[in-house]
């Protein structure tokens, strides 16, 4: 930002150009802009998927934690015995957190 108004500034009152601002008044701060659309476009998509495989970013793993809630009351209901509930708890957990590729 400060790059860019110094720029300016100087091709303004007559810099190695010459006097007037030119094409500098728009194509510095449009660099600066696109360095940190890039700069977030690389570390926000290894950020976001850190989260992901960090089972963040909770209402993706909302809805399996909602069957997990509801089986637990089927189970404490008496709907379900114990052998069927950790059988079909073991399913939905194993769905619900798919194994991660190794780098």
């Amino acid at each position: 930002m400060f790059t860019a108004l110094a720029a300016t500034t100087l091709l303004a009152h007559g810099g190695p150009v010459g006097p007037g601002i030119g094409l500098a008044f728009v194509l510095v701060p449009l660099f600066w802009f696109a360095l940190i659309a890039v700069f977030f476009a690389i570390f926000g998509r290894r950020f976001r998927r850190a989260a992901w495989a960090r089972g963040g970013y909770g209402h993706f793993n909302s809805a399996s934690r909602g069957a997990e809630s509801t089986l637990a009351e089927r189970f404490a209901q008496g709907d379900i015995d114990e052998k069927e509930y950790r059988a079909r708890l073991e399913v939905l957990r194993a769905n619900a957190y798919p194994e991660q590729p190794k780098p």
